[in-house]
């Protein structure tokens, strides 16, 4: 992985070499051609915190290799004959990410910014994008404020959101008894999301939210919500934790220390990374139910992009990395189609247009809203008696179609 960050930083500091400012036929216009002679792809995501291990610089890895694809493919005939990848961390900072943002569309010339963790973070490079008139194609967020009141021409949500992971899971596991929850979530965006549409789930399926309790985000020490949950009246059936990364391994250690499962309290993820269980060990979580938007080992298919994947980054894919590697591509596919990385022709290119590659099956971009939607799987974690091979965590249960994994239409979306 030593060598991987060498490589990473070697590419963003190229990246830094490239002069302009903003404007010319890429930005926001629908001339012919390719603006600048190149078309430049940027991962803004965190690299150093939490969330770098279910995504960072390994999907930085996964974009060159859709560049690559691109390339292999259309040869000759690639209208994007010259691409650059570029990467920044952002540290889940709001700020940063609208600085590094800026400066990646105005400085480095970038065409596309790709991933953008963490719902605030993703919230303001959205509005960069759209004051930019610049491309972005969110992955690791996942508010639905994106495809709601906050939606734009330039932005995209791509792979999962909050009503997608609580209408599998939340809904699932309150039909399958666990009736009263308790719900403990993180202070910010995404966290709120969650909450709301878990709470929404849970009581359309017949269950009581409990009570449910921000927590501070990041945060180590989740003590005082898990000593409160036996006491509560009535007492849960099911803890509901909404964390995500570092914050959700650090929980889950936790939950097991205080004994909560012996206690009668049950344990339901909002939302989970197979890095996660690679972290905590599949024992830790067997038996939880939870919402998967793809998984390494799903199909013939997904394996053998796994392996390529795994021959470059040294690991297994998360979903963010598929997803990066799939939006990637499907950009680079759609300037193909439109002859030119003007911002406002990709834009028609994509709207509306359905496809299938590694990560989405049955997808297609909703013009009304620029939301991806693609089948996503209800899965459970193996014990480690059922692991056959590294990284096989997970048993995939069902599978819930594109068509009903996510949410109508937001009214309040005005691209």
């Amino acid at each position: 992985m030593r060598a991987l960050g060498r490589a990473a930083a070697a590419v963003a500091a190229a990246g830094v070499t490239i002069a302009g400012c903003a404007g010319g036929p890429g930005a926001g216009g629908s001339a012919g051609g390719i603006s600048d002679g190149k078309v430049v792809l940027a991962v803004l995501n965190d690299q150093s915190g939490i969330y770098a291990d279910l995504s960072g610089k390994s999907s930085v890895e996964a974009v060159k290799m859709a560049v690559a694809d691109y390339k292999a493919k259309y040869g000759d005939k690639a209208v994007a004959t010259d691409v650059e990848v570029l990467s920044a961390d952002h540290q889940n900072k709001p700020e940063v990410a609208n600085s590094k943002a800026q400066e990646l569309y105005d400085r480095q010339r970038a065409d596309l910014i790709l991933d953008v963790p963490s719902s605030a973070a993703a919230l303001a490079v959205a509005g960069v994008a759209k004051a930019k008139k610049k491309i972005f194609m969110d992955i690791g967020a996942a508010t639905t404020e994106l495809e709601g009141a906050q939606c734009n021409k330039y932005t995209f949500h791509y792979g999962y959101n909050t009503y997608m992971l609580a209408h599998g899971t939340g809904a699932t596991v309150t039909k399958d008894g666990a009736k009263n929850w308790y719900i403990v979530y993180p202070d910010y965006a995404f966290g709120q999301d969650m909450q709301k549409n878990f709470t929404a789930a849970v009581q359309g399926a017949g269950g009581t939210v409990v009570t449910s309790d921000p927590a501070p985000f990041p945060n180590d020490n989740f003590s005082t919500f898990l000593l409160k949950a036996p006491g509560l009246d009535p007492k849960p059936e099911v803890l509901g934790t909404m964390q995500a990364g570092g914050d959700l391994v650090n929980l889950v250690k936790q939950y097991n220390e205080y004994k909560l499962r012996d206690k009668g309290i049950g344990l339901a993820v909002g939302l989970m990374f197979i890095t996660d269980i690679h972290s905590l060990g599949p024992d830790a979580l067997a038996g939880t139910k939870f919402t998967e938007a793809w998984y390494w080992n799903g199909s013939p298919e997904n394996r053998a992009w796994a392996d390529k994947f795994q021959s470059v980054a040294g690991k297994r894919p998360s979903f963010p990395n598929a997803a990066n590697y799939s939006a990637a591509l499907q950009y680079l596919e759609a300037v193909q189609r439109a002859g030119t990385d003007g911002a406002d022709a990709v834009v028609k290119q994509l709207e509306g247009h359905t496809f299938e590659d590694v990560f989405a099956r049955n997808g297609s971009i909703r013009a009304q809203d620029h939301l991806l939607l693609h089948d996503v799987h209800l899965a459970q974690v193996k014990p480690s008696a059922e692991v056959t091979e590294p990284w096989d965590y997970e048993k995939i249960l069902s599978t819930i179609p594109a068509d009903q994994a996510f949410q109508p239409a937001d009214p309040a979306c005005k691209l």
